[in-house]
């Protein structure tokens, strides 16, 4: 159930992500708002890649970095969601459909519910 939860929060996150570059929200960004958006855009896909490629092969590996890892995704991913509400009214905020907000929020429930159950599995341990 934790893992299969994970997942859907993953995915999640890379489908926001998507919607990201769609809603072009390096706009949002204090360094990329000004550049232009095919050089913010290049900027704003390859910063991921390291993200990506790090948390991956962390989780990969599992164990306790993975652990770890997954706790500060869950407590990001909570953020994340203040975050976008915080600057739902920002200028640059491409986020205003239906289908990016669900998105943002559910992901926020889901990495709510994970962080509980890691806990639970922990502290059951």
């Amino acid at each position: 159930m934790e893992q299969i939860l994970f997942l859907m929060i993953l995915s999640l996150l890379f489908v926001h992500e998507m919607d990201a570059i769609r809603a072009k929200e390096w706009k949002m960004f204090i360094v990329l708002k000004d550049m232009a958006d095919e050089t913010a855009c290049k900027v704003f896909m390859s910063l991921h890649f390291p993200l990506y490629l790090g948390a991956l092969y962390v989780l990969l590996r599992g164990g306790t970095a993975g652990y770890v890892l997954k706790i500060i995704i869950d407590v990001f991913l909570l953020g994340h969601a203040l975050i976008h509400f915080a600057f739902r009214k920002h200028s640059g905020n491409g986020f205003h459909t239906l289908f990016s907000k669900t998105i943002i929020y559910v992901m926020a429930v889901f990495a709510l519910l994970h962080f509980v159950l890691l806990l639970a599995i922990k502290h059951a341990a």
